[in-house]
């Protein structure tokens, strides 16, 4: 027996412009040049050793990987991740599916964040069109290109918007199937969704005018990945009927495994894991699990790495010292430092607003 589900092409839609949001550029940007705001003093050796490790991992030649949850861009820190890719201190940005959403809103518009409550009560949380239609049209043009999931949406901002293919190109690729199965089945999911949505082939230009912004679109023009880690259900843009399961799939898996790629370099590395308490930690164990299998048939091992896991909550638990805590102490259901603790190598954690870590971790860099 099929499950009933709910049918989207009924849901309506309004013009993105028409929502109030919370946050606005270049009001709330964050300037990589501004004094960072004081810290706890106990914060900054924490911060300098981090840096420290940061400058010996670049010098050898080693990965500094930045996951970070959706509030680092909705804080405005686009511009502060810009400059850490364009200074070469960091090789790899990752984030989730609602850190690729507002940042190509604030590349297209200047502005996100919506009321939550106020919108849902009017069965307009997530229904804004442009969000909708324009991601998950970039998500199934970059599948069928072979991009990943942040690299489709950083194309879509950096190159200033799409190119469709035609129906006779597409339909080509679609009866190659034997030769390449998955470039047929991306060129089948995108010619069924330009025929029932009205998407002409040819150039879709789509002005982004605060691309400078973006950290994607640096990331993108800058050849360093940016990689998205979306769970299908958590974003607002698969209330819109142009949201393909396998196109989304498809980008995300491409993005996991380079992820992972990034990951199985990661001796003399360093991690930094600031404000996601689900999405880093997750794919970071498997990743490290899958690197770990394939060093060890070689006979070697990933063993010596640093982590940094900034959040914004106070841990009254000493992981340094003591480990893991008892499934009794309500520290342990602290995913974030729970898991990075089981992932050897070294760890610390820091309490920290990220309007703050991210400035003071610059200005450490820099040898302020």
């Amino acid at each position: 027996m099929s499950l009933p589900f709910l049918e989207r092409r009924a849901v309506r839609f309004r013009p993105l412009a028409e929502r109030r949001n919370k946050v606005s550029f270049p009001r709330d940007a964050v300037s990589p040049d501004q004094p960072p705001r004081p810290l706890p003093p106990g914060s900054v050796p924490i911060i300098r050793e981090t840096a420290a490790r940061m400058r010996a991992a670049r010098a050898a030649g080693r990965p500094v990987i930045c996951a970070f949850g959706a509030h680092t861009i909705k804080n405005g820190l686009g511009p502060v991740l810009i400059r850490l890719i364009e200074d070469g201190w960091v090789t790899h940005l990752a984030t989730n599916g609602a850190g690729i959403i507002h940042d190509w809103e604030l590349a297209f518009q200047g502005q996100t964040s919506e009321d939550v409550r106020e919108n849902v009560g009017r069965g307009e949380f997530g229904t804004w069109e442009e969000t909708g239609r324009l991601i998950n049209l970039g998500l199934l043009v970059g599948a069928y290109r072979s991009l990943g999931y942040g690299e489709s949406i950083g194309s879509l901002i950096e190159q200033q918007g799409l190119d469709i293919p035609s129906a006779d190109e597409l339909g080509e690729a679609a009866a190659r199937f034997r030769e390449d199965a998955e470039k047929a089945a991306a060129a089948i999911e995108l010619l069924s969704a330009c025929r029932e949505f009205g998407v002409a082939p040819g150039r879709l230009a789509v002005a982004h005018p605060f691309k400078g912004y973006s950290a994607q679109a640096a990331a993108f023009r800058l050849g360093v990945p940016f990689t998205g880690h979306p769970m299908i259900g958590h974003d607002i843009i698969y209330t819109h009927p142009l949201a393909t399961g396998a196109a989304i799939g498809r980008a995300a898996m491409r993005d996991f495994l380079a992820y992972a790629w990034a990951v199985s370099r990661m001796e003399d590395g360093v991690y930094l894991s600031v404000g996601s308490a689900v999405m880093s930690p997750m794919i970071f164990e498997k990743s490290l699990s899958m690197a770990q299998n394939l060093a060890l048939q070689q006979g070697k091992a990933i063993a010596n790495y640093f982590i940094l896991v900034v959040d914004i909550a106070e841990s009254s638990w000493d992981w340094q010292k003591h480990g893991e805590p008892p499934a009794t102490d309500p520290a342990y259901y602290l995913r974030y430092c729970k898991s990075f603790s089981r992932m050897g190598g070294t760890m610390r954690y820091l309490a920290a607003d990220n309007r703050d870590f991210f400035p003071w971790l610059l200005g450490a860099l820099r040898g302020a």
